[in-house]
């Protein structure tokens, strides 16, 4: 009895000893495999995100009007959404030039260490708090790396069903385009704030608009494009603000990184209208919604393969651009690209 006893003791410390380690071992290959397919999420998910010219976001500044909302229209009847990147502080009364490479008060940029480093210290405290400690070893770790492939997922599928909401809005395109797409202008009208709207800028001087301002838009949505395509920063500076070429220049360089260019060609307006038109510092305003077709490619520079979009299936986008001038006579600059709202 005794003997069995001795035999049974150091057994027991044995088992209690080695079991413990077993855990990592078992949990080092799912580990791997979690962070294998966690790395090809987060390279993947990227090639989801528009890549024409203003990267499917909202960008710029619409002077004091900025953090005001544009007035519904008959062509994007949800409005617009608000800025992911402007240089125009709350309440300036102007849109100032950035400085190259650092933007006044422009939003966070939406990078590896915004998302996915909050990700990572989101996943380390509830590791924490879960006794794992911040990383907690092998088994928190391969737990951590499945919870980061949960969400890196859910942001694919997030993203993928708002595009095809976006896309069942979009009116199939018949036909060429017409010689003059904006809708209810056929001369001169005055335009000014749009009285009771929630949230609309206090009421401006009005803004007279001709046809030869609307013909002015649209050359400008096909002259970026092009310039866009070439990859042509000189051209750009000729139709855009200082803030938006930068916007443009540093889109350009994510898509170099990633090794990709993305061409757009054969845009055509397809229907358009005035949200709002104003005056105000020696400038006029004016914000047009317009909806577009065009064909949209991403390629891989190494292998000039389409990675994203097509080079024969038209798409169709409905943004509301804001352009400005040096009043009066002066050219409009493209000055703010804002995607729509759903209605």
């Amino acid at each position: 009895m005794s003997d069995h006893g001795i035999e049974i003791v150091p057994r027991l410390a044995y088992i209690a000893a080695n079991d413990q380690p077993e855990t990592p071992r078992i949990m080092r290959r799912p580990a791997k495999f979690l962070a294998a397919l966690a790395a090809f999420a987060i390279v993947a998910g990227p090639m989801l995100a528009e890549a024409r010219p203003g990267g499917g976001g909202s960008s710029g500044s619409r002077g004091s009007r900025t953090y005001s909302a544009p007035a519904p229209t008959q062509t994007a009847p949800g409005g617009a959404q608000r800025f992911d990147r402007t240089a125009t502080q709350p309440g300036s009364p102007a849109t100032a030039a950035p400085r190259p490479g650092a933007l006044p008060g422009a939003a966070p940029q939406r990078g590896f260490f915004g998302s996915f480093g909050g990700a990572l210290l989101a996943g380390g405290l509830i590791g924490g708090l879960l006794g794992y400690g911040l990383f907690g070893g092998g088994a928190g770790f391969g737990a951590f790396l499945g919870m980061l492939l949960q969400i890196a997922l859910i942001g694919v599928v997030v993203m993928l069903v708002m595009r095809f909401f976006r896309r069942r809005q979009q009116p199939a395109v018949a036909g060429g385009p017409q010689p003059h797409a904006f809708q209810g202008q056929p001369g001169a009208k005055q335009f000014g704030a749009a009285g009771g709207l929630k949230g609309a800028a206090p009421a401006a001087p009005p803004v007279t608009l001709t046809p030869a301002d609307y013909q002015a838009f649209e050359r400008t949505l096909v002259e970026m494009n092009a310039a866009w395509s070439k990859r042509d920063l000189a051209a750009l500076r000729a139709v855009a603000t200082p803030e938006m070429v930068s916007y443009f220049a540093q889109d350009l360089q994510d898509l170099d990184a990633r090794g990709w260019r993305n061409e757009t060609r054969d845009v055509r307006l397809e229907q358009g209208d005035l949200s709002e038109a104003w005056h105000e510092d020696g400038e006029d305003y004016a914000t047009v919604a317009m909806r577009f077709s065009l064909l949209d490619a991403t390629f891989d520079t190494a292998t000039n393969k389409v990675v994203e979009g097509s080079t024969t299936e038209r798409q169709t986008a409905t943004e509301l651009w804001t352009f400005v001038r040096k009043a009066p006579g002066g050219r409009w600059m493209l000055s703010a690209i804002q995607q729509t709202q759903m209605a």
